[in-house]
């Protein structure tokens, strides 16, 4: 009974010497945390996507309660939680403008030659492994294995005949998928802007019409009867400019590969 009794003390003894070194410690090494960092990090979408440029959610409310960061980082979150974040720290938000993701390729598996039958893991970055090209004979297109479909958090994103293709009412710009893609043919772009190219290659047309039967031959009838010059073909690839464009959508009429999207 006596070394039940002392047992129970001493256990009680260690408790409250461990309580008080926790306490103590507790109090020595206490941080203090900015209100607004958890009242901005509520105002975010919670998806750590990494669109702003931080460590997710959690390091752009830091960032933005610290001052070293802009309340309109957070394009998943829309201009309404930017708003909210200027208000909360006393500041001018600014328009943040909208942005979404295009794929610039139109290499769908039953148009792009096949180089070899890849049987491999089901990642962009593996199949590129053998020689650094993919699959498909041209260089510049979409591998179509889905990486940046995975890395999209809000299922704007999806592979389609072997080449990804874009929701724009679900994409939120926040460039995850941008971040994911090997081949760097995800661009971000203005949610307004309606009129883009669906071509990456830089390959002569006559080489390119061996490979594929849509991709950008660099003809240049896009650029002669554009009626505000914002198409111009450099490295055989038609591009357009945004600030120029009237899109009217005549460029895609012309196209006689018809791989200008048109999304109007």
């Amino acid at each position: 009974m006596k070394t039940i009794l002392l047992s129970i003390v001493v256990l009680g003894v260690l408790g409250a010497v461990f309580g008080a070194i926790l306490a103590f410690a507790a109090k020595v090494f206490h941080v203090e945390v900015d209100p607004r960092e958890a009242a901005i990090r509520e105002c975010l979408a919670g998806a750590n996507c990494g669109g702003c440029g931080y460590p997710g959610c959690d390091g752009y409310a830091k960032a933005v309660a610290a001052g070293q960061a802009p309340t309109n980082k957070c394009v998943a979150s829309g201009p309404e939680a930017a708003a909210k974040i200027a208000e909360i720290m006393g500041v001018s938000g600014g328009a943040a403008v909208k942005q979404v993701a295009h794929v610039a390729c139109s290499g769908a598996s039953d148009v792009a030659e096949p180089r070899f039958n890849y049987s491999g893991p089901e990642d962009c970055r593996g199949a590129m492994l053998f020689g650094g090209k993919g699959s498909k004979w041209c260089t510049f297109a979409c591998v179509g294995l889905g990486n940046c479909a995975r890395a999209c958090q809000f299922d704007a994103m999806h592979v389609e005949n072997g080449v990804a293709k874009v929701d724009r009412s679900k994409c939120v710009g926040c460039g995850a998928c941008v971040e994911a893609c090997p081949k760097s043919i995800v661009k971000l772009i203005p949610e307004s802007q309606v009129i883009m190219p669906a071509c990456s290659s830089k390959d002569k047309g006559a080489q390119l019409m061996k490979i594929c039967k849509v991709g950008c031959i660099g003809c240049m009838k896009c650029q002669r009867e554009c009626p505000a010059d914002a198409i111009v073909v450099t490295d055989n690839l038609a591009r357009v400019d945004v600030d120029k464009c009237v899109q009217c959508g005549h460029c895609a009429d012309v196209c006689p590969r018809k791989i200008i999207d048109f999304f109007g």
